[in-house]
């Protein structure tokens, strides 16, 4: 997928034009954590990876909630017909200035670089494509993460079959979560992380740097709360 967003950024010694080729699915052929899971589920369906700088836009530091957005609304627009079909996801601007017409934000935030959450997401995905999002409090990164998260996780994979984004406030890097495996000793989820900054990257380097990986929930901040945004898909998917 090539998107013309204008604009120009460079990192890690590579640079990153105004027409930049978003990866497809860049968790596609990664193993599986365990050898014998008890339980798998999956998003289905094609999403782009958007991360830090990929328009152009410099936003280290600030960006991830909007990246994980825009990965979420990327699967929207590839997967469900006929509403949203083919609608590319929103820019940060866009996201910016849908917020403040919607009055969650003042006139001050535009232009800013102040975070977003799962909360800002549900609105944003709600407002661009008319698909409601379910809002899951998990108070802490121990037991409740797995007691909790694990088994919505797989009922929404099961049922909705689209990425969700996850943030905390201990851990305040949103991400986004492409799956969950569930194996007698515990389980993995399958994490989409937006924070890498710079020039085009192979699938395959995406998921050995990390930026694609099964990540224990042992791994996650025990001590942050974090809270997962799902999107429940009401209309027919392709």
């Amino acid at each position: 997928m090539e998107i013309d967003w204008g604009g120009s950024a460079t990192g890690n010694g590579n640079d990153m034009t105004k027409e930049t080729i978003l990866l497809t699915n860049v968790h596609t052929d990664l193993p599986l954590p365990i050898a014998e899971p008890l339980k798998t589920s999956l998003v289905e369906g094609d999403y782009q990876y958007y991360h830090y700088g990929c328009d152009g836009q410099d936003d280290r530091g600030w960006g991830c909630g909007y990246r994980t957005i825009q990965s979420m609304a990327s699967w929207l627009g590839s997967n469900v017909k006929p509403q949203v079909q083919n609608k590319p996801p929103p820019s940060i601007p866009e996201i910016q200035q849908a917020l403040v017409s919607m009055m969650d934000k003042p006139s001050s935030f535009l232009g800013s670089k102040e975070w977003i959450g799962t909360f800002e997401a549900s609105l944003v995905l709600s407002y661009f494509y008319d698909v409601p999002c379910r809002l899951v409090h998990v108070r802490s990164g121990g037991a409740e993460l797995e007691q909790v998260a694990v088994e919505t996780l797989h009922r929404h994979f099961s049922k909705h079959r689209c990425p969700v984004m996850m943030g905390g406030d201990r851990d305040n890097s949103s991400k986004g979560v492409m799956g969950v495996c569930t194996g007698a000793a515990g389980s993995y989820l399958l994490i989409v992380d937006p924070h890498y900054y710079g020039g085009q990257l192979e699938r395959g380097e995406v998921q050995r740097r990390g930026w694609a990986a099964w990540k224990k929930l042992a791994s996650f901040n025990q001590s942050s709360f974090y809270n997962l945004c799902l999107p429940q898909i009401g209309g027919s998917i392709t």
